[in-house]
């Protein structure tokens, strides 16, 4: 692993074992709003095994086994898999690296993950290991956030950031955030990986999310996020 992969790896894993028991509280009643639609396009059904990679809290896993699926979450962050425990006792959960997955060849009928993508080092990685544990005719799930044009809530955000922040400070170099919000680019990627490309399917999905204050976005990504947060915990006193 380069040592700017090891150094935002490191990063990220360090945040979310800080943040992991503020997730739920917080980001929950955004990101599970788009697990049926995550489930429904990849065909989860009855009997199927099914990897819940990056699994945090266990949203995904919780979800596919009331469909009668037999999920198997995982994730870096040992607080993470812990709360995921407590929250699903029904299911099985273990710390696990996307990118260096634990499982043998041909172990899974789906592989889904909700919104982890983008909190690797080597996104890439993790889709090689997705499509390795697959079975013949198994398929990967997974979802992003969209740019800004597209994210009303995280344009808010976005745009206060860059008028107002100092995005020159120094930080662990990660993947773009947008790297799979283009189809094509998406298309080429999937195909390096080993996944037919052609068969992909790339769906934007608007949700709404109530939040309690207009400041609720800000504080958000400042108490609970990890990347963001990063950013804005290296801002000067006079920004």
């Amino acid at each position: 692993m380069r040592k700017s992969d090891a150094e935002f790896t490191r990063f990220e894993h360090e945040g979310w074992e800080r943040v992991a028991d503020k997730y739920d509280s917080v980001w929950s009643s955004l990101t599970r709003q788009f697990i049926p639609h995550l489930i429904n396009t990849i065909g989860v059904s009855t009997g199927m095994s099914v990897l819940d990679v990056a699994c945090g809290p266990g949203y995904v896993s919780a979800a596919v086994k009331k469909l009668g699926a037999n999920p198997t979450g995982i994730d870096f962050s040992r607080k993470m898999v812990a709360i995921a425990r407590s929250m699903f006792p029904e299911a099985t959960f273990r710390e696990g690296d996307a990118q260096q997955s634990p499982f043998t060849d041909a172990s899974f009928d789906r592989v889904l993950m909700n919104f982890g993508l983008l909190h690797l080092s080597q996104p890439e990685k993790a889709c090689a290991e997705a499509f390795r544990v697959l079975r013949p005719g198994g398929k990967f799930g997974f979802t992003i956030w969209a740019e800004p044009h597209e994210n009303p809530g995280g344009k808010v955000v976005n745009d206060a950031i860059e008028a107002h922040g100092d995005l020159n400070v120094e930080m662990p170099e990660g993947p773009s955030k947008f790297l799979y919000a283009d189809r094509q680019e998406c298309r080429k990627i999937l195909d390096r990986d080993g996944f037919d490309g052609e068969s992909m399917i790339f769906e934007t999905r608007l949700v709404e999310w109530n939040v309690p204050t207009p400041r609720y976005l800000f504080e958000a990504e400042r108490d609970a996020g990890v990347r963001t947060a990063g950013l804005l915990a290296r801002q000067s006193s006079d920004k």
